[in-house]
């Protein structure tokens, strides 16, 4: 079993039954008293993001999680199939597992995979993605990047804000952490 010494971001945790993953921690030594480990914690089935400080040195267990690569092939119905790039079984993941990375994932795009004793946990994107606007409205003349935004839909269905002066049939890139734009990409 391991301590809070071994924290790292990216880990899952194994508490009460339920599994954690560290988004972001800090080791804390006051000038009095004992050292703590100060944690930002996401539930990885719900989703839910905690604060929680442990004692230094307290023993915790670290889940063990398999990250693999896996290929998105196509939707079907309420889940979506992937391929182990390995071997190339493939698994039919439910949409509440996949969540928003739905919106910016395209067929034949390469994921990874948490697995947890054989179960998908979440996906996990790159942090940027290259998409094209299938649909947006016409720019005027003038509209320059710092004018505003307007709404964009994605090749994916999904919808984003982009500058004024982008146009239908662009590809643009885009964060997969909070859907922002983060610029034109010309091929």
């Amino acid at each position: 079993m391991a301590t809070t010494n071994d924290i790292k971001n990216g880990q899952v945790l194994n508490l009460d039954g339920q599994l954690w993953n560290v988004i972001e921690f800090q080791h804390v030594k006051p000038g009095k008293g004992g050292a703590f480990v100060r944690t930002k914690l996401k539930n990885v089935l719900s989703g839910k993001v905690v604060d929680k400080t442990f004692n230094a040195g307290t023993k915790i267990d670290f889940a063990t999680v398999d990250r693999r690569d896996f290929q998105y092939l196509y939707r079907d119905g309420d889940g979506f199939v992937f391929m182990d790039t390995d071997d190339y079984d493939q698994v039919t993941i439910s949409s509440k597992t996949v969540g928003d990375a739905a919106n910016y994932m395209l067929e034949n795009q390469n994921v990874q995979v948490a697995l947890h004793e054989g179960e998908a946990l979440y996906v996990e994107l790159p942090t940027s993605v290259v998409l094209e606007v299938t649909y947006t409205e016409p720019g005027l003349q003038g509209d320059r990047s710092s004018a505003g935004t307007k709404p964009a839909t994605l090749e994916t269905g999904h919808e984003i804000q982009v500058p004024l002066f982008l146009e239908q049939g662009t590809k643009v890139k885009v964060d997969t952490r909070d859907g922002s734009y983060l610029g034109r990409v010309t091929d």
